[in-house]
């Protein structure tokens, strides 16, 4: 094992005694606000939160300047399109093998040598805007090899993040992953429309290469992670001489040797899910949410033909999932205090499933009170546009919520020696969850109607809710005091 955190060599019960005797003091409007308390607590967890915040606007900031480039090049929404598929199947490939890697080497090592590659291909993709380059494989390959990267730096995060705080403080520091996420969501996409609009595509690439330079600060801040042997493997691990005794060139095989074994071990990420039932309903639950509770397709069509405002209502109505989700994270104190942390899960996926059915009520109560006969762009109609605003509001905070919770199981219930894989694959299950949600929200809206796929998906989210607390009858009573996979 590798050097502990400045905090590993204190008793975790004292720590979280401190830490709850803390959360008993706070009272009024103090109790509501987010626990900084895991800020405080390790330095090495600071340096990597502050560091991901900056990097993670950068990589959104990216993300949209890509999608307008390609069209800019093309005039296609399909090719637009094509950005995401391009990565799709690098990304689901680096969640299993990524996560594979980081139960196997020094997951610092891990996140380090995937951000040299990540900054590499934004730095490239830079370079060609720079130079004029008018093709467009090379923005896609860019873009997957940068989205592949980010998978497996964010599944060794994940795994490093127990090593350096108390399972205690895991709520707190998930509240804290909703901050970045929800700043990214917000202030990357709009910095980049402004910069593009104002000095164009490559000094907007060039600002996400600067920014990215906050994720190296906060992985370099770190202490070596080596994962922590299995029982099974703990004599062999011990017995083990260290690779920098090795020569060079049985050091080179012993490395290949472990990436070989690295990418057999996924086979037993799967095995271990069949014995860990609350592992596994963390994804089961996650995936319903996505794939029935996604219909961001049909912002576009939604803002142009029913709510009304265009372009500028699609920016609203995305802003407003991200906002809801970074309010929540900002009024988070209480959820440190929650046990029964599945039965929090379901709850916030009920709640998400009937935010999500409101917004498909307004879009049919829309339609039909105000229906759009010419079928061209109207103007927007301030009220419905107000009450979608708020659905999707309320979507994105109890998606947090939710995200917070399933986190905190995942990090604290996993093993450490299958966490690195864990952590890979919920970047699978993100990756692939929202892909599917956008083809069922696409069908449903073709065959049926616009407001379809919130209120159907809304109403399947809410039922399905209902029955799994029933039958994830374990998951229901699982208590963060004692954590069980």
């Amino acid at each position: 094992m590798g050097e502990q955190s400045e905090h590993e060599d204190r008793p975790r019960e004292a720590a979280s005694g401190e830490t709850g005797q803390r959360r008993t003091q706070k009272t009024g409007l103090r109790a509501l606000l987010i626990d900084i308390s895991p800020l405080k607590y390790s330095p090495a967890f600071a340096r990597l939160w502050v560091g991901t915040s900056v990097s993670q606007i950068g990589a959104q900031l990216t993300i949209v300047a890509v999608g307008l480039n390609i069209y800019a090049l093309t005039q296609s929404t399909l090719a637009v399109s094509f950005v995401a598929l391009w990565a799709l199947a690098p990304m689901i490939l680096a969640g299993f093998v990524g996560g594979a890697l980081a139960d196997r080497f020094d997951r610092r090592k891990v996140a380090l040598v995937t951000a040299i590659v990540a900054w590499l291909s934004i730095s490239t993709l830079t370079t060609i805007s720079f130079i004029g380059v008018t093709e467009t494989w090379p923005y896609y390959v860019l873009a997957a090899v940068n989205a592949a990267s980010a998978t497996i730096m964010g599944a060794a995060r994940g795994a490093i993040q127990p090593r350096l705080l108390p399972t205690q403080l895991l709520p707190a520091a998930a509240a804290l992953g909703g901050i970045t996420m929800g700043l990214s969501l917000t202030v990357g996409p709009a910095l980049a429309g402004v910069m593009v609009a104002n000095v164009g595509f490559s000094w907007t690439y060039l600002l996400d290469a600067i920014l990215f330079s906050g994720a190296f600060l906060g992985i370099l801040g770190l202490p070596p992670m080596l994962p922590e042997p299995s029982s099974a493997n703990s004599a062999n691990h011990t017995n083990a001489v260290p690779p920098q005794q090795l020569p060079p060139v049985s050091r080179a095989r012993a490395f290949w040797r472990g990436v070989g074994e690295s990418a057999a071990s996924v086979g037993e990420s799967l095995r271990f899910l069949k014995t860990a039932p609350n592992v596994r309903a963390t994804f089961v639950f996650d995936l319903v949410a996505m794939i029935f509770g996604m219909p961001r397709v049909v912002f576009p069509a939604a803002a142009a033909l029913v709510l009304g405002g265009g372009s500028v209502t699609v920016g609203l109505l995305t802003a407003s999932f991200a906002i809801g989700g970074l309010l929540s994270s900002l009024l988070s104190g209480p959820l440190g205090s929650v046990r029964r942390q599945g039965r929090a899960v379901t709850v916030s996926i009920f709640v998400y499933g009937l935010c999500t059915l409101m917004f498909g009520i307004v879009l049919l109560v829309t339609m039909t009170l105000v229906p759009n006969t010419a079928g061209v762009e109207r103007e927007p109609i301030m009220w419905a546009l107000a009450l979608a605003a708020v659905a999707l509001a309320g979507s994105g905070a109890a998606d947090n919520v939710s995200a917070v919770f399933r986190t905190t199981i995942l990090q604290a219930a996993a093993p450490d020696e299958v966490r690195g894989r864990m952590q890979g694959l919920f970047y699978v299950v993100v990756a692939g969850g929202p892909r599917l949600g956008d083809l069922f929200a696409g069908a449903l809206a073709t065959v049926i109607a616009l407001w379809a796929p919130a209120l159907i998906g809304g109403l399947v989210i809410v039922s399905l809710m209902i029955v799994f607390a029933r039958v994830y009858g374990g998951f229901q009573r699982y208590d963060a005091l004692h954590p069980t996979p």
